[in-house]
């Protein structure tokens, strides 16, 4: 149908909640938008293919990914440069880091950023050749994340025309060392999203036991 699958959900009570969007391609603009319209046909193919493979469950939800949308690929890095985004890395960053004389915490996993490119860290002169990437292996890509920790201020405080904007702080990272990214889920107030729409989405409900609903 030409949608890719952005998440995959099974939740408590027998919810199976798909997530779907339009490929992206680097060069249009603007990019299109899942609508209700695309929710419900993708609704309606997975019903009859859920019955053929007697899959159990008893709602299905399709929708677009919202303000808070995984990202899992590098090509979604690439289209979301330069948006806010929340990293949660598998292990924690395991050594005290400064930058710019602020701290940052050994054990400290999230983060939120603004996304960027980073260029990838040369070898050490020292590396075996054994280290190098075999041919044809798949490039690894190298990214990282840049923001300022706010100053905590007491209720009711405003900030002093004489204070300094605290360090930019950098986290560089591998697409494999993380356990999660998504967007930041940031509104502003009017009430709509700083990164994506509102997420459009079509149900199914009922019991399905690889059977389609009586009609």
């Amino acid at each position: 149908m030409g949608f890719d699958l952005v998440d995959l959900e099974r939740s408590a009570g027998g919810l199976l909640r798909v997530t779907i969007d339009w490929p992206w391609v680097a060069a249009s603009s603007p990019e299109r938008a899942i609508t209700v319209e695309d929710c419900e046909r993708v609704t309606r193919q997975l019903q009859l293919l859920l019955e053929v493979e007697a899959v159990d469950y008893k709602r299905l939800e399709v929708g677009s990914p919202g303000i808070d949308r995984p990202l899992r690929h590098a090509a979604d890095f690439e289209r979301f440069v330069g948006s806010v985004i929340d990293v949660t890395l598998k292990q924690p960053i395991g050594a005290a880091v400064a930058a710019g004389g602020v701290a940052v915490a050994a054990n400290r996993k999230k983060f939120r950023g603004t996304l960027e490119r980073a260029t990838a860290p040369e070898a050490a002169p020292e590396s075996p050749p054994e280290s190098a990437p075999e041919p044809g292996a798949a490039p690894v890509s190298h990214w990282q994340i840049v923001w300022r920790d706010e100053p905590v201020r007491k209720p009711g405080q405003r900030p002093s025309k004489k204070s300094q904007p605290l360090p930019l702080q950098v986290l560089g990272f591998e697409l494999s060392e993380l356990r999660e990214a998504r967007l930041a889920p940031i509104v502003n107030f009017k009430g709509r999203s700083a990164t994506a729409p509102a997420a459009p989405t079509a149900e199914a409900g009922g019991s399905h036991t690889g059977k389609a609903d009586p009609k």
